[in-house]
């Protein structure tokens, strides 16, 4: 399916990518988001292959190792035993999805061809460590997958689907960016989708070639991320803003959306008025139904996901929306059972999947990704809830770009950071035990206060370990302590002890400045008390979040999975 996904095919791609400042973004339509390409008032620019009259069902993406060739070797004498081969064959119907099934794939003796085809490359290229997972009360830790959506038009099939011409070649953008959060007991899934029109100061990324990207002065569009080394940049700068552990990414391109849509065999969308996504400027993914529900899939599909012109104010907020609402419809439609039930389209779909994928050395084989697939499955789909980083327009020489909403963009943050669901259910696992060790008295326990506001974009938050050192003055807390040779970033604030015999002294530090306790870790790394000021903290006062409600912001848009009456609305300026 051409060159490999998410790196440009031509030699100096990502030096050129230096030099395209936000302000310079066109309005390219890439595959699922709103496209920070250049030159994008053109009437081919962003648009898929058929236009406002494509048929239905689209077409279907040529894979030259299609399903027959794989399915004859499986037939083989050499047949693996009958367990091994059931486990390999439920692997793969939904990777688009989420993950969220395991069902289908291939056989045993094409499972090595299928491992071939995964893309790998680095989970990060950030140079900071990201923090470790702490496990609830039965000893489990969640996991957050990051899904990435690719414009790279670096191959026949993207440049066919994408259209821009004169982006061929070009750094791919990160257009499409969703967080996976799969609780620790597996109870509910959460999903918070970046707009690609956010505006973030990008941290320092080293790419796998030795090639600095230094960390950005200036605010740009998030989706260049994908530009500055590679998918592990996405990740580092997802991580800079959130302050949560990424354990896995999964990129996808456009070619890939179409051949694995097209192999699902159609997906039921709805809009709450005929559409026509091509205005007379010719902008548009070309996107045409009628008002209702209409099976998608193929090409089709792709113009959905693609669809800012038409949904709701034309900006990236409705395609989030019109991405969730898709997302959510193929996995009801995937756990009804009414897919997917042909073994050849089985096959074909697993070699779509695999050719399709980039994703970090930790999911290199079919096997690896099968289990995460179980983990999603686990997950029933009245628990699943996606949602929007909750924002604010820019204004000015900004304007219709986006920013994270203060209050309610950290809350959302947080409450996947703790891993409390945003449904607003109680799930299964229980909150952080407070130690059974007993704290000594406070005047007695020794705190060293750190600043660690600094970040890749921002330097260290003047006085805030003597601040914070005075709080626990006031407190009680006679022997804190400064300690001045430590600097390094920490993006949320955390209270480190080295041993289990200083648990409960640690708990009463987090006690006293309302830092939930999800925050205090046993690390051997101090030999003391540690109390790292994070990033999350740079402002005076009491610790930001102490107080925050177990309820996800309306900002958000939350969605639930089980929700079948979800439909968009359309722009009346793209009626028909």
């Amino acid at each position: 399916m051409g060159g490999p996904v998410g790196r440009s095919s031509t030699p100096g791609a990502r030096t050129r990518s230096r030099g395209r400042r936000a302000d310079q973004l066109g309005r390219d339509e890439s595959p699922h988001g709103d496209g920070g390409r250049s030159g994008g008032d053109g009437p081919g620019d962003g648009d898929g292959p058929g236009g406002p009259e494509a048929p239905e069902g689209g077409r279907r993406a040529a894979h030259g190792r299609g399903g027959s060739g794989g399915g004859a070797r499986a037939r083989s004498s050499r047949r693996a035993p009958k367990s091994a081969k059931r486990r390999v064959l439920r692997w793969s119907a939904c990777v688009l999805a989420v993950l969220i099934l395991g069902t289908g794939g291939a056989g045993y003796l094409y499972y090595e061809h299928l491992n071939g085809n995964i893309k790998k490359e680095d989970l990060t290229l950030g140079d900071k460590q990201m923090a470790d997972h702490k496990a609830n009360a039965a000893g489990q830790t969640p996991l957050n997958i990051l899904l990435i959506g690719s414009d790279a038009r670096d191959s026949k099939a993207n440049q066919k689907l994408g259209g821009a011409k004169e982006t061929f070649g070009a750094p791919p953008l990160a257009d499409v960016q969703m967080l996976l959060h799969i609780s620790a007991d597996r109870s509910n899934l959460s999903v918070i989708s970046m707009p690609r029109d956010t505006m973030l100061k990008m941290p320092k990324c080293t790419a796998p070639d030795g090639e600095v990207f230094p960390a950005s002065t200036t605010e740009v569009q998030t989706n260049q991320s994908l530009g500055r080394g590679g998918p592990g940049c996405t990740v580092a700068t997802w991580y800079e803003l959130t302050g949560i552990r990424i354990d896995h990414f999964m990129m996808i391109d456009f070619a890939g959306v179409v051949s694995m849509a097209d192999a699902i065999g159609g997906v039921p969308v709805c809009v709450d008025a005929n559409i026509n996504s091509r205005g007379r400027d010719g902008k548009g993914s070309g996107l045409k139904l009628e008002k209702g529900t209409t099976y998608v899939q193929g090409e089709r599909a792709l113009q959905w996901l693609r669809t800012r012109y038409g949904f709701e104010d034309n900006t990236d907020l409705g395609r989030a929306k019109a991405q969730h609402q898709y997302m959510n419809s193929m996995v009801r439609q995937l756990r009804k059972g009414t897919k997917l039930t042909d073994p050849a389209k089985l096959m074909n779909l697993a070699e779509a999947a695999t050719e399709a994928l980039t994703v970090d050395k930790g999911l290199d084989t079919v096997k690896k990704l099968y289990d995460l697939a179980e983990e999603f499955k686990k997950v029933p789909t009245k628990r699943i809830t996606m949602s929007t980083m909750p924002n604010v327009y820019g204004t000015g020489t900004n304007n219709g770009r986006v920013y994270p909403k203060a209050g309610d963009a950290e809350q959302l943050f947080r409450m996947v950071r703790d891993d409390v669901p945003l449904d607003g259910k109680a799930s299964r696992r229980k909150k952080p035990e407070v130690t059974k060790d007993p704290s000594a008295p406070v005047g007695e326990i020794a705190v060293a206060v750190r600043n660690g506001t600094a970040t890749d974009a921002l330097g260290p938050a003047s006085g805030r370990a003597g601040d914070v050192m005075e709080q626990l003055e006031d407190a009680g807390f006679a022997k804190a302590t400064v300690d001045p040779g430590n600097v390094t970033g920490a993006a949320r604030t955390a209270i480190l002890y080295p041993s289990a015999d200083l648990e409960g002294d640690a708990q009463a530090v987090a006690k006293a400045l309302g830092v939930p306790l999800s925050q205090v870790k046993r690390s051997t790394d101090v030999s003391g008390i540690s109390l790292a000021v994070g990033a999350d903290w740079r402002e005076d006062g009491t610790y930001p979040v102490s107080k925050g409600k177990e309820k996800t912001p309306d900002s958000a848009g939350a969605l639930n999975g089980d929700d079948e009456n979800a439909c968009m609305k359309v722009n009346p300026n793209y009626t028909w």
